[in-house]
């Protein structure tokens, strides 16, 4: 068969082991993969790439997609356009690697278009599957970057806040934060008092020299919102968070005295080559894939669930996001330890 591979959305830790995964097996397998270029684009404007062993060779390695991708285009109101690109192609399927926004799209085509999915967001907010590929990763350089900012945070008599990437998930601050011992996680599902955060800084300040606090992006105070950065029009997810490390950075100098900085971490999070545990998780999700594409098992992901790699309907990838339940038992271990959360 020839078989289009596609990566939607933002970026992650592990899309190039998808593509070398998924590419090498059903290449072994006798069939044709067609890297389409740059996520949904490249089905409107016929821009492909048909993939040889030498091209998927060593990608697992790397961060990034080799294919690009790309979160600003949609399939609304261009269905019919869409589905014409997609027969230009010439394909006998699509294999899809992206999140809840990608499938969506996707849901109109589904008795024309014969999909296979792989759940992709570092955020690690999609239902139907335990663990998304690029969490990992994403907590890695969130944990890396905790450890070395307390260094200066210490040596200076500083409160350094660490802003991270959640719109309304908080699983890279609260990962992340765990693995470093932050002072402080900040997340979207738990609004937090500004009086008793103060009231615990007031206290570390006459306890220890420095502080670390990780503050997801759309983390914020009891009866408040989430600080929106800025636009990008045409996008469908227009509005991007940002900018709450920044105001309570102000917040503590004014209210504790006590010197304060922030640091984001932005698109560091996704830049970072794939660690171990990615790669394999991405690896057993390619193998997972060729099978289905084998048995003509379309309309499937694959995921990961009770410790394997297995399938499920595509449907359960557009159920509404994961968030992290307030009796979950990270916030337990958190607690024990002291931090404020």
């Amino acid at each position: 068969m020839r078989i289009g591979l596609l990566t939607g959305g933002g970026d992650a830790p592990g899309l190039n082991g998808i593509i070398e995964s998924v590419g090498k097996s059903l290449i072994k397998d006798g069939h044709e993969v067609i890297g389409v270029i740059d996520g949904f684009e490249g089905i409107f404007n016929q821009n492909i790439k048909p993939l040889t062993l030498n091209d998927l060779h060593g990608l697992h390695a790397l961060a990034g997609t080799y294919i690009g991708t790309s979160n600003k285009t949609g399939t609304k109101g261009r269905e019919e356009e869409f589905l014409a690109g997609y027969k230009k192609l010439s394909l006998d399927g699509l294999v899809v690697a992206g999140g809840d926004g990608t499938f969506s799209a996707l849901t109109p085509f589904k008795q024309q278009i014969p999909i296979i999915g792989v759940p992709k967001t570092i955020d690690n907010d999609l239902n139907g599957t335990d663990i998304t590929f690029g969490y990992d990763t994403a907590c890695s350089v969130v944990s890396e970057a905790v450890d070395a900012l307390r260094a200066t945070a210490n040596a200076h008599k500083r409160v350094i806040f660490v802003e991270v990437m959640g719109r309304t998930a908080g699983w890279i601050a609260l990962g992340g934060g765990l693995a470093a011992y932050s002072d402080v996680i900040l997340i979207p599902e738990r609004p937090f008092s500004k009086e008793l955060l103060l009231k615990f800084i007031n206290d570390k300040k006459q306890q220890q020299r420095g502080m670390i606090c990780v503050v997801s992006e759309g983390a914020f105070p009891v009866g408040g919102q989430p600080e929106v950065a800025f636009t990008v029009e045409g996008s469908p997810q227009k509005e991007r968070f940002g900018g709450m490390a920044e105001r309570l950075s102000q917040w503590v100098m004014r209210e504790a005295k006590w010197e304060s900085r922030h640091v984001v971490l932005g698109h560091l999070q996704r830049s970072k080559p794939p660690t171990t545990t990615d790669r394999f998780l991405t690896l057993a999700m390619g193998v997972q894939v060729a099978k289905m594409v084998n048995e003509n098992d379309w309309h499937k992901a694959a995921v990961y669930k009770n410790g394997v790699v297995t399938k499920t309907d595509l449907s359960e990838l557009m159920q509404p996001a994961r968030l992290i339940n307030p009796n979950h038992h990270w916030i337990s271990f958190a607690e024990q330890l002291g931090i404020f959360i």
